[in-house]
């Protein structure tokens, strides 16, 4: 298989599996899109691997696979995500050791670890979102590459946060809690489950819990939007609409936290496109 082709599979993957990011990704010209589709694609791949239903020693050792061929992309076969991934790294000098942090995040989803402190999770937000925004840096360029590197960690700290929020109860369904433990007991709350939902006695006690997380992601937003100040003209759009639409959702929960304790909250595809149009029209998100 021949670059253009692979990068081609790997455009195709990001826009039927990367959702929102899709929408900023488009806004980038050829060879960053190409690029940046490569990052998700195979960010996609390990992802999927993490949040698979296979047992878990299987996925741990798929994990530990996907590290092996990230260590070997001058021999990436036929494999059209690694040769994209390959020839993008390369061309923009991606920090390929994100992705290590990456599938390090998604071992800790597997074996099931949960968080005591917000700093314990910082740590993982770091892991498995602030790695794919330093490499989205490198494919976007900066005017100032350490400091830059640290806005786009709190900017995918910013993004994870919000991830945790929408699906505080598809996570807690399948055995997962985020939260810190020290915020629950500072808020006197649980995330105990009946077979209908939330206990009763425990949904009103969240709703405080869930508005203190969502300022503290604002906090982050704050932060990582800084970012935007060095970029392109398209890179920044990029940022922005893929940022923007997160942080739109996460206003959303803000307002009304009680949407997250019943279902995912989302936005719909046309207040995306306005987001996206926005975006690439300067606006800041």
């Amino acid at each position: 298989m021949n670059v253009a082709d692979a990068y081609e599979e790997c455009e195709r993957i990001t826009r039927q599996q990367a959702r929102n990011f899709s929408y900023g990704i488009r806004l980038l010209p050829p060879a960053k899109r190409r690029a940046l589709s490569a990052v998700y694609a195979f960010a996609r791949r390990i992802d999927d691997i993490g949040d698979g239903d296979l047992a878990g020693e299987v996925r741990l050792e798929a994990l530990e696979n996907a590290r092996k061929a990230l260590h070997s992309l001058d021999e990436p076969g036929g494999d059209p995500v690694l040769i994209g991934l390959g020839d993008a790294a390369e061309r923009f000098g991606l920090p390929l050791g994100a992705f290590d942090e990456l599938i390090d995040g998604c071992r800790a989803d597997v074996l099931g670890t949960t968080y005591e402190t917000f700093d314990e999770l910082h740590h993982y937000c770091r892991c498995v979102a602030g790695s794919i925004g330093r490499l989205s840096l490198a494919v976007f360029g900066g005017a100032h590459p350490r400091r830059d590197a640290r806005l786009a960690d709190d900017l995918g700290i910013a993004l994870q946060l919000t991830n945790i929020l929408r699906d505080v109860l598809e996570d807690r369904r399948n055995g997962r809690i985020y939260l810190p433990a020290e915020d629950l007991r500072r808020f006197g709350c649980t995330l105990d489950l009946d077979e209908g939902g939330w206990l009763a006695d425990s949904e009103e006690a969240l709703l405080p819990l869930l508005e203190y997380e969502a300022a503290r992601a604002e906090e982050w937003y704050g932060r990582g939007l800084v970012l935007l100040d060095s970029l392109d003209a398209r890179s920044r759009a990029c940022c922005a609409a893929m940022a923007g639409i997160y942080h739109r959702l996460l206003r959303r929960m803000a307002l009304r936290p009680g949407l997250v304790l019943h279902g995912r909250t989302s936005l719909p595809d046309w207040e995306k496109l306005t987001v996206a149009a926005r975006a690439l029209a300067g606006a800041r998100p």
